[in-house]
């Protein structure tokens, strides 16, 4: 299994719509990194659900139930999606500040590449921010 991290800014889609709607695709993504990451996803994988804009926080956890395949608002063509299921709140939402300042977490790609919105999270890294989070 590999762990992932997946921004959204909650006036667009917040982790209450993820969990209201339970299985919903996560379209939209035009960078291509972040597009490279979701193509690297496999059933089963985990990603945290993480607000970005307002709230700066992880709050929820949510796997991977179907892989890419091609984002229905692209009209190009270019890019794809993939299908996420929300599994569970985050008991205590883990901050960005909370993350800058735990010395294990200094290299994670939320830091290095802060404005990457699919990226890896390393098992050591979700491990952490999972007790971090009451998990």
């Amino acid at each position: 299994m590999q762990y992932w991290l997946i921004k959204s800014e909650p006036f667009k889609w917040s982790w209450d719509q993820q969990k209201e709607k339970g299985t919903e695709h996560w379209d939209g993504v035009r960078n291509y990194q972040a597009s490279n990451n979701m193509k690297a996803m496999k059933i089963g994988d985990q990603a945290f659900f993480y607000h970005s804009n307002k709230g700066l926080e992880i709050v929820g956890i949510v796997e991977v139930v179907k892989e890419y395949y091609p984002d229905h608002t692209d009209p190009k063509g270019r890019f794809g999606m993939v299908d996420f299921k929300a599994v569970k709140d985050m008991p205590k939402p883990v901050t960005l500040k909370d993350i800058k300042a735990t010395p294990a977490l200094a290299d994670m790609a939320l830091v290095k590449q802060s404005r990457l919105s699919v990226s890896p999270v390393k098992k050591d890294e979700w491990d952490l921010i999972s007790k971090m989070g009451g998990l």
